[in-house]
């Protein structure tokens, strides 16, 4: 079978499934279903409230809502719009929307950062972007073109606002797709609204690898951290997170390609430049609905985690989850470690929630915690 249509049908199974978990998590939700269709009306839902199942210092279960989920601010470009940022009002065009890209060759080294408004900017420089996997004109279906360059998105905080750190997000999408309108977008917002600083990585799918993607997170906490000064935070206030394949990619980042690896590490022929210099040092990593791994895939093995030298983790995820008994084994196996770890549960809510849920405030304290 033609590797386009192979790949067609496997976004479309996705789309459903998490279309579907939607429908499951959310009470009275008659339009979920019809959001399959692009073209899909935004409906409304009734949702939980967030009291409070069971709680101690590291460990809570709470029933998520939507109440506190952020639509897209009035202050937003509309090109960055994502609706309610609720499960009920998804649709196939909100999964599949990408991001805008830079403009024309503006760079994380050629272009100063830009404070005061919404800023794209390429990762790496022309055709030296570190790579194992050749990506030719004539390999289709996959959802970036050959000729794609990943680049990071920074979201400012508002005007007057001193930041408390930035968070890296990277969204899931079982490195087919990048959800950043149902995942990063409404998760962004959010952080904005408590003082926080957000970059979104558009890192490299399929038919890349899960470590090529990783140098694209690296290259740009490499960024953040060269401009600390001009971003008006703590160098070491860098947090990395990411959704499903998403936060696989931010594990991967963490266990294999964080500090001072230098992406030559993967590909011998690629040059280093002025970034090289920096390490790539993030002191917190957010696992939402993924784990350390690969796709599909918990890593338990404690030698194997002992190698990534890993900063406290927080897990948030749901129990309908496919994944839930992974995750709880793989949060046991860290706490045993001795690794700085959390968790929030959402009581009956699906794999696939993105910003949704009522669990970014609960995450922002923590990072403060961890920070101060």
């Amino acid at each position: 079978m033609d590797k386009y249509i192979i790949t067609k049908i496997f976004i479309a199974i996705i789309l459903i499934t998490v279309m579907v978990s939607a429908f499951a998590a959310c009470s009275k939700n008659v339009g979920v279903l019809n959001a399959v269709s692009e073209n899909a009306e935004s409906t409304t839902s009734e949702v939980s409230t967030t009291d409070i199942t069971s709680e101690n210092e590291d460990e809570a279960m709470i029933n998520g809502t939507s109440n506190n989920t952020l639509a897209t601010p009035s202050d937003f470009p509309s090109e960055y719009d994502y609706g309610s940022g609720t499960m009920a009002d998804w649709s196939r065009y909100y999964m599949l929307k990408k991001m805008p890209k830079p403009k024309a060759n503006e760079t994380v080294l050629n272009t100063p950062p830009d404070t005061s408004s919404f800023q794209a900017l390429y990762l790496w420089e022309g055709n030296n972007a570190p790579a194992k996997t050749k990506f030719t004109r004539n390999m289709t279906g996959y959802f970036d073109d050959y000729d794609f360059r990943p680049y990071v998105t920074a979201i400012p905080v508002k005007k007057g606002v001193t930041p408390k750190g930035a968070v890296v997000l990277l969204a899931g999408g079982a490195y087919q797709f990048r959800g950043n309108y149902t995942d990063t977008l409404p998760t962004a917002a959010h952080l904005r609204e408590l003082g926080f600083l957000t970059f979104i990585v558009d890192y490299r799918l399929q038919p890349y690898s899960q470590e090529e993607g990783a140098l694209d997170v690296a290259r740009a906490v490499r960024f953040i951290r060269k401009n600390a000064d001009i971003y008006g935070i703590n160098p070491d206030n860098i947090a990395v997170m990411g959704y499903s394949a998403g936060a696989i990619q931010a594990g991967e980042f963490f266990m294999h390609y964080d500090e001072d690896v230098l992406p030559s590490s993967l590909d011998n022929s690629y040059i280093p430049d002025e970034l090289d210099k920096v390490s790539a040092h993030a002191t917190a990593c957010g696992m939402i609905y993924g784990f350390y791994g690969r796709l599909s895939v918990g890593n338990m093995d404690k030698n194997w985690l002992k190698q990534g030298d890993l900063p406290p983790t927080y897990y948030i995820y749901g129990t309908e989850d496919p994944f839930y008994h992974q995750f709880e084994k793989q949060y046991a196996v860290l706490k045993e470690m001795g690794i700085g770890t959390k968790k929030l549960v959402l009581n009956g809510w699906p794999h696939g929630f993105g910003g949704d849920g009522g669990w970014v405030e609960r995450y922002a304290e923590w990072l403060e915690n961890i920070w101060n």
